[in-house]
């Protein structure tokens, strides 16, 4: 787009020589490209993998250390080493641990006395109660994945709505443009009547009073004239919130920047195809995505939430070395082998379990909270979709009314113009086809503006954009 500001990519318009088209096309590169708020869409995504990073930190391996001596009186009190190399796994939410402890002393307790060669461990912990099917890390990294599936679409509901306001404000500077254009050539028309009309009461084939009437006329549209000069810059000024550079600095529509004209067949409603538009909406518009991550986000919830319903029961087991060292000898009996083994048992369950089942019970009213939005929005976006379809097709009806009219009032001028020629007509009369006939065009751009408009809304409704596709980062 911002070959637009180079002047390189644009055709010269065929009315002035100078002034270059800003089409569509251009305002989306742009808005695509650089918009900030688009650019800030796009973060969404970034934000929701580092969650998923974050989550996948709970399956960090965790190495712990500690070390504790005491000596008192030329006695040695204790020696405490302990260290352990945690992994935790995703298959039933084991744990692997390999441990090594070098704990002597007067005062040690046998328990876990070692001798001072130390005893190292290999071993798991196993949940086969609470946590088998479904724990904490495991739910919270299924979420976070699901997450980024919401925010994919929070990316995409953005991205349109900052879109589609840009289209709107497109088109309401087309007609603001062509009101401009209109009146000009309203004002050179009746300038050049005015003089002519001057010309004539001079030589007196026409009455003096008639170059008052149609001075007045000039004036009249020159007011109108400047008055949507104003408004054609603001149109421009608004257009242009939606125009930034690469380097995030603004960009201001150049004042010989023209709109585009379109399709004057009016053949985009046949490219408009209802029900591949419903279809899609159905299955991809952002907002049921949304809804469809949050169901999962609460199905994950209740599946975690019925696994707290069960006893926690941790079962740990460990086989024990004095090995140190994979080259120094080391006697069969204080080897790797099942009679060397430490084992445990531990055992958690809350009698009446109310957080737990008060848990499970929300996460299960949010679910059915999601499905009936879920309902709700289907309905809505198939009646949204249809509402502005049938408003598209009622605006296509009265653009070929407007057409057909429009030639009609031009007949009517050109025969009032002819019959004041031969003196059967009055200045009055031909001002007042005149003025009919330029706001019999203004109200056709008013048409075919709310039509491209209402274009762009039903893609809009849908979920997506029209005749592209919607940039990933």
């Amino acid at each position: 787009m911002l070959s637009f500001f180079l002047t390189v990519s644009f055709y010269a318009n065929a009315q002035v020589d100078t002034a270059k088209i800003f089409s569509i096309k251009d305002l989306q590169e742009a808005v695509l490209t650089n918009h900030p708020i688009v650019k800030q869409a796009y973060l969404l995504k970034d934000a929701a993998q580092t969650r998923i990073k974050q989550a996948l930190g709970k399956f960090d391996p965790k190495l712990e250390s500690s070390f504790a001596r005491k000596q008192f009186g030329n006695n040695d009190y204790y020696s405490n080493w302990q260290n352990e190399l945690k992994v935790p796994l995703w298959l039933a939410g084991a744990d692997l641990k390999l441990s090594y402890d070098k704990n002597y002393g007067e005062y040690t307790n046998p328990q876990y006395y070692t001798g001072r060669d130390g005893l190292g461990g290999l071993g798991l912990n196993i949940p086969i109660g609470q946590g088998l099917i479904i724990d904490e890390r495991r739910n919270t990294l299924k979420q976070a994945k699901t997450m980024a599936r919401y925010a994919d679409a929070d990316q995409v509901k953005q991205i349109l709505t900052v879109w589609f306001d840009a289209v709107k404000d497109y088109w309401n500077w087309y007609y603001t443009y062509q009101q401009y254009v209109l009146i000009k050539e309203g004002v050179q028309l009746a300038d050049v009547r005015y003089n002519a009309i001057v010309k004539q009461a001079v030589l007196g084939d026409k009455p003096a009073i008639d170059s008052v009437e149609a001075f007045i006329m000039v004036q009249d549209r020159k007011i109108q004239l400047t008055k949507l000069e104003v408004e054609l810059q603001n149109a421009s000024i608004v257009l242009s919130n939606y125009l930034w550079g690469e380097d995030n600095s603004p960009v201001e529509l150049p004042s010989y920047a023209v709109p585009q004209s379109p399709d004057s067949t009016y053949n985009e409603l046949e490219r408009v195809k209802l029900g591949s538009l419903m279809e899609y909406a159905l299955n991809s518009h952002p907002e049921i995505l949304k809804l469809n991550a949050k169901g999962e986000q609460y199905d994950l919830e209740q599946a975690f939430r019925k696994e707290m319903l069960k006893p926690k029961v941790d079962i740990s087991g460990s086989l024990l070395t004095r090995r140190n060292t994979f080259g120094d000898y080391n006697p069969g009996q204080y080897d790797f082998r099942w009679e060397n083994y430490k084992v445990g048992v531990n055992v958690v369950f809350p009698l009446f379990l109310r957080a737990e089942r008060g848990k499970l019970e929300e996460a299960r009213i949010k679910r059915k909270e999601v499905d009936y939005d879920l309902f709700q929005m289907n309905r809505n976006i198939n009646n949204t979709i249809t509402t502005s379809y049938n408003m598209l097709v009622g605006y296509k009806r009265q653009l070929l009314q407007q057409d057909q009219n429009l030639q009609n009032q031009q007949l009517l001028l050109t025969a009032e113009l002819q019959k004041y020629e031969l003196g059967e007509s009055t200045l009055f009369l031909i001002n007042n086809r005149e003025t009919k006939l330029i706001d019999m065009k203004v109200k056709k751009e008013d048409l075919l503006s709310s039509y491209q408009k209402k274009i762009a809304e039903i893609y809009y409704k849908a979920g997506t954009m029209q005749d592209s596709e919607i940039p990933k980062m």
